[in-house]
């Protein structure tokens, strides 16, 4: 299932060229026009989701299962990276800006290379009682 509307769903379809690196029944995998390190690769199921929150089990082990392999394939292609973010932004408060579910292959090749992820450390803010909330919070969730 495709959205006529959704520029990836396009892709899909062919008609928007890509730089594809890998494709098959399941999945598309090709470079982000963006390029925010060389080789950064965007990933994405082959039927419009919006984001992982409208994944079922089925999906999620059908596309999470070609990742590593797509992600071994960009770290050979160039002896300089060191290391990878695999990164899935859902919503636009989480920086998603298409509203296809894809996940961003993102080599890196040094500390200055131009990419960044902030995690703060926010743990004064919390004691034993203000983490067992959001564990039982979210356990409670889990049959959901």
């Amino acid at each position: 299932m495709l959205d006529d509307n959704c520029i990836f769903c396009k892709i899909i379809k062919g008609e928007i060229p890509s730089y594809t690196v890998y494709e098959d029944d399941e999945v598309k995998a090709f470079l982000d026009i963006s390029q925010g390190t060389p080789g950064h690769t965007l990933v994405i199921p082959k039927t419009h989701v919006p984001d992982i929150f409208a994944y079922d089990e089925d999906l999620a082990q059908r596309v999470f299962a070609r990742i590593p392999k797509i992600a071994r394939a960009v770290r050979a292609s160039n002896p300089n990276i060191v290391a990878m973010n695999i990164v899935n932004n859902n919503g636009k408060v989480a920086y998603q800006s298409v509203f296809h579910s894809h996940f961003h292959i993102v080599p890196r090749y040094s500390d200055d290379d131009d990419f960044k992820m902030i995690f703060k450390d926010n743990s004064d803010n919390y004691d034993d009682a203000a983490y067992r909330k959001i564990q039982q919070d979210i356990m409670a969730h889990m049959g959901a």
